[in-house]
């Protein structure tokens, strides 16, 4: 599944709960979840991180687009293959 698709499942599946909730309450949802990730990784519990990346991702688009953003476009736009600052692949920055 490619992200744009992704992005129109979680549309099709919550866009007028999130709606509802709006960009302050589904954001508050997202941070939630990064924290969840956040404790799975730490206890290294595989499945409990595979799911939390899944709900990242899930509130994520949720987000965008409750914002009307497509984030595959906004990815591309900054990304589009290459490291943004030295504009390479891989990234030669000194970093």
């Amino acid at each position: 599944m490619d992200i744009r698709t992704a992005q129109d499942l979680m549309l099709q599946i919550y866009g007028d709960r999130d709606k509802k909730r709006g960009v302050e309450g589904t954001f508050m949802w997202l941070v939630e979840e990064i924290g969840e990730l956040s404790v799975a990784i730490r206890k290294k519990e595989i499945k409990n991180i595979k799911e939390e990346f899944a709900d990242v991702l899930a509130w994520l688009f949720s987000l965008a687009n409750v914002l009307n953003i497509d984030i595959s476009n906004c990815f591309m736009e900054k990304y589009c293959y290459v490291c943004p600052r030295c504009k390479s692949s891989p990234c030669k920055c000194n970093l």
